[in-house]
């Protein structure tokens, strides 16, 4: 009877381990690694912050009002192509599908350029209090 019983659990166990080795592995790639903005800045991130996730929709030709982010502000680009223009240094970045880009801490703005609707995933890390809406409010009138 011990016999059977120890090749049983023997079998059991031979089975689930085949099962495992057929079983969906997850697959995990690295994006992105950084301490610095696209133009060099150091990440300063607030202690204890909020984080807020949000979905931008730029269709062709839209473009957001120059603004500058006084926390860090990370777009991961979901669909389309986002030209960043820096205005204090007056360069041009482009951030493409798949792109992760941690923006400038100066005045800037993002537009689409293309003619494909720009779809980006961006991330805040805020003080408590601040709204999220802040980026609007940070706009330099026209």
């Amino acid at each position: 009877m011990r016999k059977i019983i120890l090749a049983s659990a023997a079998l059991a166990l031979t089975a689930s381990l085949a099962h495992a080795a057929n079983a969906p592995h997850v697959s995990i790639a690295p994006v992105a690694k950084t301490n610095t903005t696209i133009n060099g800045q150091r990440i300063a991130v607030p202690p204890n912050p909020n984080v807020v996730v949000t979905i931008a929709t730029f269709p062709p030709g839209a473009s957001l009002a120059e603004h500058k982010h006084p926390y860090p502000h990370y777009i991961y680009v979901l669909e389309g192509t986002l030209t960043i223009t820096d205005t204090d240094t007056k360069k041009h970045y482009t951030a493409k599908k798949g792109d992760f880009v941690v923006e400038t801490s100066n005045w800037h703005f993002g537009k689409n350029e293309g003619s494909d609707t720009v779809k980006l995933l961006a991330i805040d890390q805020l003080p408590d209090g601040v709204d999220s809406n802040r980026v609007l409010k940070n706009a330099k009138p026209q």
